[in-house]
């Protein structure tokens, strides 16, 4: 599974193991050890899943994106709702169609059709690989605090450091590593201990500044911008923090009684939207909005080098630093299974199912391996940095988070005799929750921008074809239904105008 909030490496299965906003326990196998995890352990599983790297930018993203501080807790506050109930419509779809074993994919296919369900797992693959990038440009950016060579993250140095790390992960995974003794331990204790000290050190030893949380919270880093527009630049940050929620209930099969795993979806997710909004609120107090936006990768660092001096920033670069290289290895079994997985499916081409003499799928290893490196090979041609490719990673999840939510709201119409037995509470309640998950969806979509829109209409243009020739392999149809001929025609008629505004230079990066 994935989550823009931790990293590890476990035993991937299925395509309900999640690519950004980072990397959580990348596939932990929902049967495995069934029975173990009371309500407490429950809680602080699904918090190391959520939390990750995006914890440790998301103060200076939200000020870069001109918005006041009234705007950005706007901007928590509905994506506290939005991502409230697209958990919940994850929940609620692992206990009511629990026979839908292919998670984000399968909820796509069942409920709109073999095509859509295909574009699910696309850019679900998409996103996981994209994230891997993001990942590279923060992780050198860190790493230039201590070696200048790496400059933004984004240079050549950082390029070949990136690259060396990719391959040396892909050789290990393609011998059949999945699982690394004590990686997730340090992984967790590397994200968790330093934002916990940023969080003690601000508040104790008073570092907030009342009157600097006062001034931002009605001038933002952008005064021209509308508050409506600041809010929505920062939306996408939100997201990206949250992205890997739906893997939360893929652990359910480990509670010792099926009550807590929806009161520890709950907890959790309290949780981990308190510690983000400490993170965000606290910062504010630190340091005006104009020069939170100015800060350089991972922006906690700047803010805990203002307030604490020169180790505070230490703290935070090695914590990312340590972070991200197993976030890496954790996205590299991610990104491999995936496709396989689909393949296996019936819905990848036939070369995805391809595995070597260590059961290891190879083919989606190299292939997924080209597709990042063209992607870091971009940035020396560009200032493309990792928030322009966690932007584009969270953009490519919002569909199969839009069609899992549409299917989920259909059901509730449609099947409201499928929840009884299954699930409590009123069905008027779960429609509520399903229709809220759709329409935060589409805000998402609408908030990502022209440029993001552009990008992400030309990264699902490859995967017709990818279906396409898939479907010739096994001799089965394809493309039969209106609907299958609406989408294309949507995503060719988008491709061709990005193609346009970007030639024209309406468009820039």
């Amino acid at each position: 599974m994935r989550s823009s909030g931790s990293s590890g490496v476990t035993k991937v299965t299925g395509l309900s193991t999640t690519p950004g906003g980072e990397p959580g326990l990348p596939g932990i196998d929902a049967n495995a050890g069934h029975g173990n995890l009371g309500l407490f352990r429950l809680v602080t599983t699904v918090i190391t899943l959520i939390i990750g790297a995006g914890v440790f930018s998301l103060s200076g993203d939200q000020a870069a994106g001109g918005a006041s501080g009234w705007a950005i807790i706007t901007a928590w506050s509905i994506s506290a709702i939005g991502v409230l109930c697209l958990v919940l419509c994850f929940f609620a779809l692992s206990r009511v169609k629990p026979n839908l074993k292919g998670g984000i994919y399968s909820y796509a296919s069942t409920g709109f059709g073999d095509f859509l369900g295909f574009n699910s797992a696309w850019g679900y693959w998409i996103s996981a690989l994209l994230c891997t990038v993001s990942f590279s440009a923060l992780l050198f950016s860190a790493m230039s605090y201590f070696f200048p060579v790496f400059g933004a993250g984004n240079n050549l140095a950082s390029v070949i450091g990136a690259s060396v790390i990719l391959w040396f992960y892909i050789f290990l995974v393609s011998r059949g590593i999945k699982e690394v003794t004590g990686i997730n331990a340090v992984i967790t204790i590397s994200k968790i201990v330093p934002i916990f000290v940023a969080i003690m050190s601000i508040i104790f030893l008073a570092k907030f500044d009342p009157a600097i949380f006062m001034e931002n919270l009605s001038h933002g880093a952008d005064p021209s911008l509308s508050f409506f527009d600041q809010v929505s630049s920062t939306m996408m940050v939100t997201i990206w923090v949250f992205v890997g929620i739906e893997g939360a209930v893929a652990i359910s099969g480990r509670a010792k009684k099926d009550s807590d795993v929806g009161k520890a979806t709950i907890i959790a997710f309290a949780c981990v939207l308190t510690i983000y909004l400490l993170v965000s609120m606290l910062s504010m107090g630190v340091m005006p909005l104009s020069q939170l936006a100015e800060l350089s990768n991972p922006p906690l660092a700047g803010v805990m080098e203002y307030a604490v001096g020169e180790w505070g920033a230490i703290l935070i670069n090695f914590g990312v630093i340590l972070s991200l290289i197993g976030a890496m290895l954790g996205y590299t079994v991610l990104w491999s299974e995936s496709p396989y997985e689909a393949a296996s499916q019936g819905v990848f081409i036939k070369e995805f199912e391809k595995t070597n003499d260590k059961g290891a799928p190879v083919v989606t290893l190299v292939a997924s391996g080209v597709v990042i490196e063209i992607f870091l090979i971009t940035m020396l041609f560009g200032e493309q940095t990792y928030q322009f490719f966690y932007t584009l990673s969270a953009g490519m999840i919002l569909l199969p988070y839009l069609l899992s939510a549409a299917y989920f709201a259909k059901i509730t119409f449609t099947e409201p005799q499928a929840f009884k037995g299954r699930l409590g509470g009123s069905i008027v309640a779960w429609r509520i929750f399903g229709i809220f998950g759709v329409v935060y969806s589409f805000f998402l979509a609408w908030a990502s921008g022209a440029v993001g829109l552009t990008i992400m209409s030309l990264l699902y243009l490859p995967g017709i074809f990818v279906y396409i020739r898939g479907k010739k392999e096994r001799n089965q149809p394809y493309l039969a239904t209106m609907v299958d001929k609406v989408v294309v025609g949507i995503i060719v008629v988008a491709s061709v105008v990005s193609l346009v505004l970007i030639v024209t230079g309406v468009v820039t990066f």
